[in-house]
């Protein structure tokens, strides 16, 4: 799909600055750009790091004054927010499939008791099980198993081979991705004469509005009551969220992240990768967990933490530093302590020489 810059211009409502007549084909990262190729910087500094010589750049006004162009430079379209432009510039040349209409495929097992609204896709090899509920224009895609009574929203998006316990409730708009597990019982268990006896699991998982359950993802139900992933709230693959969390909105976890039962969250959390969080700790809204953290007790409103066990981000800076000092200061040590011994030996023959003069 060849477009002139200047058609493009027009299209992504922005301010041309250059040679509107080249073509554009693609888009492509700032790395591997060629002459055909649209881009996007979001700063100076990133349009300065510009090795490649694409056929147009997206940038933002703060950026063009920054970077004043010469006859060299890549044609400008310039505009307000250079990522969300070039989002919808990449969806011009790789338009999304459209979504296939099958309804609900003779192949897939539904229950009697079921119910599917209109507009769903039920793909070959899925399976809906007594008395589930699901709602208006939902794709339920290959392999999914969506247990008794569960009940789903409307434009909701489940891939293949993810897993929908029994009892599940899954709000409007969501997303869960192939081969997450939702709803399945907490790791609970209580010595009873030497052996694990294991604690029944009685409630259930809530995933709110405009959710979105990675690949592999695993939230487990509440032993009473439900485990809650709030409004808006992003997981990443290969996350683990255990029995009875509250989890608030709008919270995004990178992979790897695992959360111990009974946390609790305010909203606009972000959690690095491998972040682990241990049982009953509470992470306040707006605050964020870089990689590795381990985190126990409470995590203040609007602070950055980091490390094992974690601490607010300055302190850690500063353990961090001291720590690469180690090596330094331990070799300084061993010569303290060569000095202290000479200085001892140095005492000790000083002692002794007077202890022989005065014996003679």
């Amino acid at each position: 799909m060849r477009t002139t810059v200047q058609e493009l211009c027009e299209l992504l409502g922005g301010t041309l600055a250059g040679d509107g007549s080249v073509t554009i084909d693609d888009v492509a990262s700032p790395e591997t750009a060629t002459s055909a190729h649209l881009v996007y910087t979001a700063s100076a500094a990133q349009y300065r790091r510009l090795e490649s010589r694409p056929g147009a750049v997206i940038l933002d006004h703060e950026t063009h004054q920054a970077c004043p162009q010469t006859d060299a430079d890549a044609p400008r379209i310039l505009v307000g927010d250079p990522q969300a432009t070039f989002i919808q510039a990449m969806l011009h040349f790789r338009p999304p499939a459209p979504r296939q209409q099958i309804g609900i495929s003779p192949h897939a097992f539904v229950d009697p008791s079921a119910t599917i609204d209109e507009d769903c896709n039920v793909h070959p090899g899925a399976h809906i099980g007594p008395d589930a509920v699901i709602g208006n224009g939902c794709d339920i895609h290959p392999g999914v198993v969506i247990s008794a009574g569960c009940h789903i929203g409307d434009n909701v998006t489940i891939y293949p081979n993810a897993v929908l316990y029994a009892g599940v409730r899954v709000g409007n708009r969501v997303i869960i991705h192939a081969t997450a597990v939702v709803g399945a019982d907490g790791f609970g268990y209580r010595l009873e004469q030497g052996r694990f006896a294991k604690i029944p699991h009685t409630g259930t998982v809530i995933l709110e509005d405009d959710v979105e359950i990675g690949a592999g993802t695993t939230v487990d139900r509440a032993m009473i009551g439900a485990t809650v992933i709030g409004e808006g709230t992003k997981l990443d693959n290969q996350v683990m969220i255990a029995h009875n969390c509250q989890l608030g909105k709008h919270n995004a976890y990178a992979s790897q992240v695992g959360f111990a039962g009974s946390v609790t969250t305010g909203d606009y959390v972000r959690c690095a990768g491998q972040v682990g969080v241990a049982d009953h700790a509470h992470i306040g809204t707006g605050s964020t967990l870089g990689a590795k953290a381990g985190i126990r007790g409470t995590v203040p409103d609007g602070e950055t933490y980091h490390g094992v066990p974690a601490g607010p981000e300055r302190e850690q800076i500063k353990l961090h530093l001291t720590l690469r000092k180690v090596p330094e200061m331990r070799s300084q040590l061993g010569q303290l302590v060569k000095q202290m011994q000479q200085l001892q030996e140095q005492i000790d023959a000083l002692t002794g020489c007077r202890n022989d003069s005065a014996a003679a």
